[in-house]
This record gives C-alpha cells, structure tokens and sequence, in this order.
C-alpha cells in the first residue's frame, strides 16, 4: 500500500504543477495581442491541458485506491474531498477557458487570470493542512 500512497504522491504533485502553469499561460495570452504568440500559447495550453487532465485522473485513482484501502474516515477527509472536488471544478474550468482561448472568446484582462491563478495554491495549503494536521 506503501506504493500506492507513493504514486499518488508523485501524480498529484505533477497534476498541481499543470494547474499551477496553465493558468500562467492564460496570463501570458491575456496580454498579448500578435497573432503567432496567441497561436503559439493556445497550443501550449492544449497539449497542457490534455498532459495535465491524465495526470489528474491518475493522482484521483491513486487517491480513491487508498481510501479504499486504508479506509480513511473523519470530518478532515470530508473537508479535504471537498477541497479536491474544488480542484476538479477548476480543472474543468480551465479546460473551458482553453477552448475560450482557442476560439478567441476569452474577454477576461491578464489582471483577473494572475487573481485565477492564485485558487490551486490556496485549495493546495488547505487540502495538505488537512491532510497533515486531521484537526477534526
């Protein structure tokens, strides 16, 4: 099980890296406005979007296996799937943002993606506090 705990470690580390640079690549294309760069950015954040999700679903496998076989309980696990859930929601968004992005929909300034980007940290530092301290 110890392997288990290991790699879902390794997957959600690697899933937060993807939702912590695409939404910096959101930011770049918000304040650009040559034709090539947004061309360029659009297809970065594809192919990242397309990396990230597979390791999003993996660190979520991972995660549902330990549950499943440690059988974790407590109000801090409720807490922290909520966080996680949170995670999703904007992973889902950011997907829906990359088609925005590649359609040219997108009407958001650079100044409201560098606030966007700041949600995955926040619901990092509350899901690993919960998960280290299991205050309740």
């Amino acid at each position: 099980m110890l392997w288990v705990k290991a790699l879902h470690l390794i997957f959600v580390i690697s899933w937060m890296s993807g939702l912590f640079y695409l939404p910096r690549l959101f930011v770049n294309h918000a304040s650009v406005s040559d034709p090539a760069t947004r061309a360029r950015l659009a297809l970065m954040e594809r192919k990242l979007l397309r990396f990230t999700t597979g390791l999003g679903v993996l660190a979520l496998g991972f995660g549902t296996w330990l549950w499943l076989g440690w059988g974790f309980g407590g109000g801090w696990l409720h807490a922290k799937l909520t966080l996680v859930a949170g995670l999703v929601v904007f992973h889902l968004w950011c997907a829906r943002l990359v088609a925005d992005f590649a359609a040219d929909r997108v009407r958001h300034s650079h100044v409201w993606f560098r606030f966007f980007n700041e949600i995955p940290a926040l619901l990092m530092f509350g899901i690993v506090l919960l998960v280290v301290l299991k205050p309740f």
